[in-house]
């Protein structure tokens, strides 16, 4: 792992493949750290002939935190937003966009393939809207456009997100069974957590940083950007929307909603897959992130 600043604060990230290939940025979604995009997916999607880069976003992982700024009060910020007001929040969806956008420059890379899960595919549609010079191709996963009009989160899911986790440093049995409980809720019914490895996983990402307001500080962002269509209109790379029928967190309904507002967006709809990219799935993934960027090449 590497640090390097960008847009004012500390940025951690890693490379895999060859530094002279295309760039591929990924970007994580909600409360979750670079590692997420595992290893094995990294490897797989770099034999595709990719210089592959993964990052902790602000408020995650090992990059700069923002700790100075209190957690948001979700009740005060939804009463602002009824009223039609913008709430003050610690940092925007936008912000998190210019970080992407200032670690590819740390990097020296002009133009990008980015790719972004759930909250990470909104900064990715920000950053293709805002910063067309910059990308190369956008693949948008398991995310949605702001639109409010799509089904939103089922209930339980949402109560099961909001709940605090006992610490891990406390409580870690507590700690992997909340964390497994949700991981379970929102996989799906076809594909199937793999406890041990999850176990591993949000373990790993513990001992790396254990931040729970700045999950918190990342929703007030999220909550913030508004129905962003107009902007996704504008978009010109070539776009990938892939979404799971399964998705309990953000409906698949969502995924073709983002479908529908960047023009000319292929919409990938896979039977059975949750608000999850399991290891069965990562080959066929690649390969459509392959065959978006190679429409990029040829325009």
């Amino acid at each position: 792992m590497k640090t390097t600043a960008a847009n004012g604060i500390e940025l951690a990230y890693e490379e895999f493949g060859h530094r002279n290939a295309d760039a591929v940025l990924l970007i994580a979604g909600l409360g979750t750290q670079m590692i997420r995009w595992t290893d094995h997916f990294c490897a797989t999607l770099s034999g595709y002939g990719f210089r592959v880069i993964r990052f902790d976003n602000r408020d995650a992982g090992c990059s700069t935190h923002f700790a100075q700024f209190a957690p948001p009060d979700f009740e005060a910020l939804a009463a602002s937003l009824r009223r039609g007001q913008q709430p003050v929040v610690p940092y925007t969806l936008y912000d998190m966009a210019a970080d992407a956008l200032g670690l590819l420059d740390t990097l020296s890379i002009g133009k990008a393939h980015v790719v972004g899960r759930s909250m990470g595919g909104m900064i990715a549609q920000i950053m293709a809207s805002d910063h067309p010079d910059r990308i190369l191709s956008l693949t948008s996963i398991m995310s949605s456009t702001g639109n409010p009009a799509p089904p939103q989160a089922a209930p339980d899911v949402m109560a099961m997100l909001m709940r605090p986790a006992p610490s891990p440093f406390v409580d870690e049995e507590g700690f992997v069974s909340h964390s497994l409980a949700f991981a379970r809720r929102i996989t799906g019914a076809v594909h199937q957590v793999d406890a041990s490895a999850y176990r591993a996983l949000i373990l790993q990402e513990a001992g790396r940083a254990y931040d729970p307001s700045a999950t918190a500080r990342q929703i007030a962002a999220m909550a913030v950007a508004g129905d962003r269509r107009p902007q996704l209109a504008s978009i010109t790379a070539p776009t990938l929307v892939i979404h799971g029928s399964d998705d309990p967190l953000i409906p698949s309904a969502c995924g073709k909603d983002t479908a529908d507002a960047v023009p000319n967006a292929d919409y990938m709809l896979i039977d059975g897959m949750g608000h999850d990219l399991p290891e069965v799935l990562y080959r066929s993934i690649a390969e459509a992130i392959a065959r978006l960027a190679c429409r990029s090449n040829s325009k």
